[in-house]
């Protein structure tokens, strides 16, 4: 008999989760108990936004998704290269750095 070791979690990805959902906005928000994280998709041309998915989060949580993402930057900036940021950030309407098409 196989033992397990009990501190493992076996974690479950549903096909549907696992396609992922694209986001290039994210707003934050938080209370004394808790974080909240909004991801949007803002589409050249289209004055709405919705927000495709939202993360609720401790604040205990949300210090360790801070710790992680950063370990995860440094990880990938040590094989790709630093990751360029714009000084500033777009405005809105978004219009992704191209032309603005007119009909």
């Amino acid at each position: 008999m196989e033992e397990q070791n009990e501190n493992q979690l076996n974690i479950e990805l549903s096909e549907e989760i696992a396609e992922g959902v694209y986001s290039n906005l994210a707003i934050i928000t938080h209370s004394n108990s808790e974080f909240v994280l909004d991801f949007i998709r803002v589409m050249p041309g289209v004055p709405k936004a919705r927000v495709k998915s939202r993360i609720i989060l401790t604040p205990e949580h949300a210090k360790r998704l801070l710790s992680a993402l950063q370990d995860n930057i440094e990880k990938f900036e040590s094989v790709n290269g630093r990751i360029r940021v714009q000084p500033d950030h777009p405005g809105f309407p978004m219009n992704f750095g191209g032309t603005v098409g007119q009909a």
